[in-house]
């Protein structure tokens, strides 16, 4: 499995930034897939998942209504794109493909498995 993001980069309170994410080495079209990010000193966070299809999502209050997670099965690629940004989205955000379909019901950890080294998002201004 390998998972390769780009998009990452600075930009200041209020901007927007879209992360992608392209698959390999695995079926994309079967696995649900999930933005996680880990700030330092912090714990790791689901910012964002998809079922394989797209038609279900889920989002923590901390970003919901800010950021949008989209795929292109077609093209085996993973999006996030972020609006208002704030200082406290800065993390490293890392792309993970689920061992299934589905995420609901599933502990979200042990469920999103393989994971990308990840892009930088700093937000500063």
């Amino acid at each position: 499995v390998q998972l390769v993001e780009s998009g990452g980069g600075t930009v200041q309170p209020g901007g927007s930034l879209k992360l992608s994410c392209v698959g390999s080495g695995f079926t994309f079209t079967s696995a649900a897939m999930a933005w996680v990010r880990q700030a330092p000193g912090s714990g790791p966070e689901h910012v964002a998942v998809i079922n394989s299809m797209g038609k279900n999502v889920y989002y923590p209050d901390s970003v919901k209504d800010r950021f949008i997670i989209s795929r292109d099965n077609d093209k085996n690629t993973l999006y996030l794109q972020m609006y208002n940004l704030q200082p406290e989205d800065t993390a490293r955000y890392t792309c993970a493909a689920g061992t299934g379909d589905d995420f609901r019901g599933v502990d979200l950890r042990s469920f999103f498995k393989w994971r990308g080294q990840g892009a930088l998002v700093t937000v500063s201004s």
